[in-house]
């Protein structure tokens, strides 16, 4: 029994110790003549390879057409020069392969996962999704038809609904405002002639990048990528000069989404939070897991735990290349939505008069050290770290330095960080829910707009 418990301690100290050490492993980044940015890391523990594509053909490039990003991502996989879709889909299922395509509100790309010795046939798949896409006026017709039929779905959720919402109160005329998905009247106007447009404004070499990860020799693979992606010659990249939105506002206001048949509030509120590259990110995650980022959290234990006005609520930051939010988000009965709301005012209002102390801290700082590795074991999740880093210009002293920042952290620190980040006044709330039962309790909270969640829009 003494020999077990030297082991299993002896394995708790290694993998505290390796958690700790975590960097990101050794790879070889380059550019092809065409300008694209090539990433090539080895992992040699599985045999599988997984790869990474990304360009500036975000939703931040919609325009006035919101969903034109993700349509044309979508449809990137609805045939090639040489394939069909069904081909497509037939050939990864064949192998157990995975192969996908998405737009973000900053980039959008392909991720794809396959076994090491299928690559030849798989490459060639991602050469031609990438390089040769037919979009095919059939398929997208039918996806565009089951697009509306989910933005008509997504109306009656009001949880998959309300970030769009919060998005375009703080934003406001910047890109970030709009839903990636559109709404019903942009996305009905958007035609295959369009896709292909933008796909050809935006899927650029010199604003693009790739990377592969997994069991592989780095001189075979970067003579591969640079035969098949070598030659692909783009439109140039298009200079797009963009000034960060002012998210400072100058009062608190309110949002009211009104969902006649609504029985219960799902509410955000928050404001101005951090952009991608914040030096001071570390701080805010350790921070934020304490106030809302962790089951275990003090907006958790206080409108879950110990008042049961609801199954759950978090805090989060979201971050943008350009500019970010903070937001507290729940959902309560319509009966108890002041409650919850003035609850979770209490508690943020909290955070700033009583701050943290050293017991709180070292919990948060264990909880954030030992979830943050975990994030980065998968070759998958090395191989958008890589794109990420391009997209958003940063390396891997970010991640190579996370855990000395975390253990670096002081209570006074963070009393700072605190002030600093997390918003107190001059709120931003949305609520969807039934107005007619809320308006009256809710004007409390600051200036009222309101909007119809089945009316056109986000």
């Amino acid at each position: 029994m003494k020999n077990i418990l030297m082991l299993i301690l002896a394995f708790c100290t290694l993998t505290a110790k390796a958690q700790n050490n975590f960097k990101v492993p050794p790879y070889e980044k380059f550019k092809l003549k065409n300008g694209l940015t090539v990433y090539l890391m080895e992992q040699h523990e599985v045999p599988l390879i997984n790869v990474s594509a990304v360009f500036d053909a975000g939703s931040i490039n919609d325009g006035e057409r919101y969903g034109l990003a993700s349509l044309t991502a979508d449809a990137l996989l609805f045939g090639t020069q040489k394939y069909t879709k069904a081909q497509i889909e037939e050939m990864t299922d064949y192998v157990g392969a995975s192969m996908s395509t998405y737009a973000s509100k900053d980039n959008a790309g392909l991720t794809a996962s396959f076994a090491a010795k299928d690559q030849e046939k798989l490459f060639e798949l991602i050469q031609q999704v990438l390089l040769y896409p037919v979009f095919d006026a059939t398929e997208f017709d039918k996806h565009k038809q089951r697009t509306l039929l989910e933005l008509a779905q997504a109306k009656e959720s009001p949880r998959t609904v309300i970030g769009n919402y919060y998005n375009a109160l703080l934003f406001n005329n910047f890109p970030y405002a709009t839903p990636t998905t559109g709404s019903k009247s942009t996305v009905e106007k958007i035609d295959v002639a369009s896709v292909k447009a933008f796909y050809l404004s935006n899927y650029t070499t010199g604003k693009g990048a790739i990377a592969v990860v997994g069991d592989f020799k780095a001189a075979d693979m970067k003579k591969k990528v640079t035969a098949m992606f070598g030659e692909w010659k783009t439109a140039p990249a298009r200079m797009v000069k963009r000034v960060a939105p002012n998210l400072e506002f100058e009062k608190n206001r309110v949002l009211l989404v009104n969902k006649e048949d609504a029985r219960e509030t799902t509410f955000m509120i928050g404001g101005k939070g951090i952009d991608y590259n914040s030096p001071d990110y570390v701080p805010v995650v350790v921070i934020n897991t304490i106030l809302g980022g962790r089951f275990t959290s003090w907006l958790n234990d206080a409108l879950r735990v110990n008042s049961g006005l609801t199954y759950g609520a978090v805090s989060r930051f979201t971050r943008y290349k350009y500019a970010g939010t903070f937001g507290i988000y729940t959902f309560t009965k319509n009966s108890t939505t002041v409650p919850a709301i003035d609850m979770a005012l209490n508690v943020l209002d909290s955070l700033h008069k009583n701050g943290i102390n050293e017991e709180i801290l070292a919990s948060a700082k264990a909880y954030v050290k030992g979830d943050f590795p975990p994030d980065y074991e998968s070759a998958g999740a090395l191989a958008r770290l890589l794109t990420d880093m391009f997209t958003y210009n940063f390396d891997e002293s970010f991640i190579n330095t996370f855990q000395a920042k975390v253990d670096g952290l002081t209570v006074a620190q963070a009393k700072d960080i605190i002030a600093t980040y997390f918003p107190k006044d001059k709120l931003q709330f949305v609520l969807v829910g039934k107005a007619s039962e809320i308006r009256d309790q809710v004007k409390k909270y600051g200036e009222i707009s309101e909007k119809e969640i089945k009316a056109d829009g986000f």
